[in-house]
């Protein structure tokens, strides 16, 4: 029997129980050697086949996003429409059929846009090259879920369900428990807030299964059993993801207010450029990019040549973005901006840099 039956197996046990409080135990137990199949499927393969095209392409600028989605809802066209690259796009099906990037430039920053393949049901088993795509896909800052309008919600169930069988959770935290096996002493057990889906014996359970039977194990929040084996498992990959219904031009008004009103949603058409520039500043804040200006010594800030930080980053993380050895001769900052008590004021490597804020860095 191979891995794929046994997944389908397994998934059709889950979807024949009950859950109730005497199956807990059992689903639970279901759900962790379903994670642990589907561990082994993205395992690469030990005999290496003929060498094909590569497929994914270096990281550059400053953030990387990822477009996702089935194969003709507008990706390729959105792409032309952003960036100066061409991506061939018609009216057929699987017109990409590799990954091709381009480069959006916004607000001083180089942001690397990836078109990806369609993705088609059963990806996550390596349909289609779903595989390659999801694997670039973990690489990214941010993505973006292409989907059409006029297909209502069915597209987005299905994506969800491809990226969440494949460890990449969207628009979600890391689970907070700490988890960390021993050599002995067997299980070590505790929480600090009141459980209500995982119990002792259940998370007891579930190690076995992985074969781990000396662990410490610290509940800070009230997870669920999935979240739990996420954190053993451990290659899971959080990301933000911005939902994007393309041909709104093609529905009525009302379902596109009913669209454009849903979480981590924006509407754009990009056969009639509508809505694009809000979608940028979306991308934007979900990308959570800020613009430092530097300024010499008795001259004007440089406006024009913007360093691109993430937020809550440092002025020991600007003083390294400018020259890896210019926080070893660090004396002290002037910072102007929002970040500030006062203009200018003097800080530390220790001092939290805002969106638009000009530095002067003094050495020793």
């Amino acid at each position: 029997m191979g891995i794929l039956e046994k997944i389908a197996e397994i998934e059709r046990e889950i979807a024949r129980t009950q859950k109730n409080k005497a199956t807990e135990y059992h689903l639970g137990l279901l759900k962790a050697k379903l994670a642990k199949y589907r561990a082994q499927l993205l395992e690469p393969s030990k005999s290496a086949g003929a060498k094909g095209e590569g497929f994914d392409v270096m990281k550059s600028g400053d953030a990387r996003v990822a477009l996702i989605g089935f194969p003709s809802v507008g990706k390729s066209t959105f792409l032309s429409l952003m960036t100066s690259t061409a991506s061939e796009a018609a009216s057929y099906e699987f017109t990409t059929l590799t990954c091709i990037p381009g480069v959006i430039e916004y607000k001083g920053a180089n942001i690397q846009l990836l078109d990806l393949p369609g993705i088609i049901e059963g990806a996550a088993q390596g349909k289609g090259r779903g595989r390659q795509v999801i694997a670039v896909a973990r690489t990214a800052d941010v993505v973006i879920m292409m989907l059409d309008a006029t297909k209502g919600d069915v597209q987005r169930e299905l994506l969800e369900k491809e990226l969440e069988s494949v460890g990449i959770r969207l628009n979600c935290s890391k689970p907070n428990i700490y988890f960390k096996p021993k050599k002995g002493g067997g299980l070590s057990y505790n929480s600090t807030v009141p459980l209500t889906q995982c119990s002792e014996k259940l998370v007891q359970l579930i190690l076995h299964e992985y074969k781990i039977f000396n662990a410490e194990v610290l509940f800070r929040e009230d997870s669920t059993p999935d979240e739990f084996i996420d954190v053993i498992v451990g290659n899971r990959v959080y990301m933000p993801c911005l939902y994007v219904y393309n041909k709104v031009d093609q529905i009525s008004i009302e379902e596109v207010d009913r669209l454009a009103h849903r979480p981590n949603s924006v509407v754009i058409s990009c056969g009639m450029k509508l809505n694009l520039d809000y979608l940028l500043e979306t991308l934007w804040e979900y990308l959570a990019l800020i613009c430092i200006y530097t300024k010499k010594r008795g001259e004007r800030p440089d406006f024009n040549d913007a360093i691109i930080m993430r937020r809550a980053a440092s002025v020991e993380h600007v003083c390294h973005r400018i020259h890896r050895t210019l926080a070893g001769h660090f004396k002290y900052a002037l910072v102007w901006g929002t970040s500030t008590k006062y203009s200018p004021q003097r800080v530390g490597l220790t001092h939290i840099m805002e969106h638009e804020d000009v530095i002067q860095i003094v050495k020793k």
